[in-house]
């Protein structure tokens, strides 16, 4: 389970404007989050909420990436839909999100299934893990993030 201090694993994904990955962003501090599904509740709401501080975390000299296993054509409907401003990766294989550790069991009305853990990580501008955040409840949650990247150095 990686966990703040770890060297952050290699990415590359499409995405619905072109491909992201973490080489590309060297320099710069990362908030990868990882969510479950295009246009749900939970996801649009936080999708909407990190999109309303994208250029607060710029001025910190950060850039969103959410990750989902949604393809970048279901990632250019959601971004056109609620006009998102946040980077949107397509990880249709699920190898980005086995590797952070954030497809898990999940549990249902009793019923056991795989997938998405809706988590976050910072990510500082030499690659390493700065602080994850695990089960994220939405509400609260981006603006705990972007306090601790306004903390970071």
């Amino acid at each position: 389970m990686l966990q703040a201090g770890d060297k952050a694993p290699a990415f590359d994904l499409p995405t619905d404007t072109g491909r992201v990955s973490l080489a590309s962003l060297k320099g710069k501090k990362i908030v990868l989050y990882f969510y479950p599904k295009d246009d749900t509740s939970g996801c649009t709401s936080e999708a909407l909420q990190f999109s309303s501080e994208v250029e607060e975390f710029a001025k910190l000299g950060a850039v969103i990436v959410g990750v989902s296993k949604d393809s970048a054509a279901s990632h250019a409907k959601f971004r056109l839909k609620h006009d998102l401003t946040v980077e949107l990766a397509a990880d249709t294989t699920g190898e980005i999100v086995e590797t952070y550790g954030a497809w898990v069991e999940k549990s249902m009305y009793g019923r056991k299934y795989m997938g998405i853990d809706r988590s976050t990580f910072l990510i500082d501008a030499d690659g390493v893990i700065r602080e994850v955040w695990r089960k994220v409840k939405v509400p609260g949650h981006i603006k705990a993030v972007l306090t601790t990247a306004r903390a970071m150095k």
